[in-house]
């Protein structure tokens, strides 16, 4: 009687274990990952959403890098799932370049570049041969040629303004005989003792110590049309998990956040 009872129990046991085995993965499947690619700001703002998604079933993984190349090859070979450091201009001559099947999906701040300088207290004191040290990738050294521009200080080839990619070689005049300096954009900060001036992107200039509202010569204004957006494959981009983390990094928190916390030097576009 004892054995039978025994057998039972055993019999019991081995079933609920089975039941159990095929539930796990379940459970545990539920929760998924998201590899994101961001610069070091980009990165603190998605860190602000990491929590909210957390409880959606979403684990957010934050890999971070320090240029503005990797992170669009490591999206393009599957590497990480999106990334999110740059603007819509710089995304799209990249993936051209490149040959890469890549898009966007939500729009969330601009980073106004400005001209910074150790030596010049506004721009009226800028002199006939300074020079300037721009970032050298086609777009940033575009938005850069576009505000000296606007200032009076050069002009600009009309044709090839509309690209928004300008170089040195489709500047048609330059009355102060201004010299340029293309550098890696992470190089930019360092550059400015041994120039007149440096146009610096928000986020390298945040990490440098500078106040990206009050330092600058020069500076974008919001109107800019280079938001930072969500980049992804395109064949992610009506992805669930794609789909949340936009829905998350367009909130009302993260707006709050950015308006908090950095006061101005960097602006939400939604």
């Amino acid at each position: 009687m004892k054995n039978k009872l025994f057998l039972k129990i055993s019999l019991v046991i081995v079933l609920g274990l089975v039941i159990l085995n095929s539930y796990l993965p379940t459970v545990y499947s539920a929760r998924q990952v998201l590899k994101i690619g961001a610069t070091a700001i980009h990165a603190e703002i998605l860190r602000v959403i990491k929590g909210d998604l957390a409880k959606e079933g979403i684990e957010l993984e934050i890999i971070e890098f320090t240029d503005y190349i990797t992170p669009n090859l490591a999206l393009a070979d599957g590497s990480i799932d999106a990334n999110y450091f740059q603007h819509i201009p710089y995304l799209e001559q990249f993936k051209k370049d490149h040959g890469l099947d890549l898009t966007y999906t939500v729009k969330v701040n601009i980073y106004p570049i400005g001209l910074y300088s150790k030596k010049l207290e506004s721009i009226e004191e800028l002199a006939d041969g300074a020079t300037i040290a721009l970032p050298n990738d086609p777009t940033n050294e575009g938005r850069a040629f576009l505000i000296l521009e606007q200032n009076g200080l050069i002009k600009i080839d009309q044709e090839v303004k509309k690209s928004l990619l300008i170089t040195p070689l489709d500047i048609v005049d330059n009355p102060k005989k201004l010299k340029f300096r293309e550098l890696e954009a992470a190089l930019l900060p360092r550059a400015l003792d041994d120039v007149t001036a440096a146009f610096i992107n928000t986020n390298y200039a945040l990490e440098a110590g500078l106040n990206p509202a009050e330092d600058p010569i020069l500076r974008e204004g919001k109107e800019s049309p280079y938001a930072n957006v969500v980049a992804v494959r395109t064949e992610d981009q009506n992805n669930p998990l794609i789909i949340k983390l936009g829905q998350y990094l367009t909130s009302e928190k993260v707006k709050t956040y950015i308006l908090d916390k950095y006061n101005g030097a960097i602006v939400p576009v939604f």
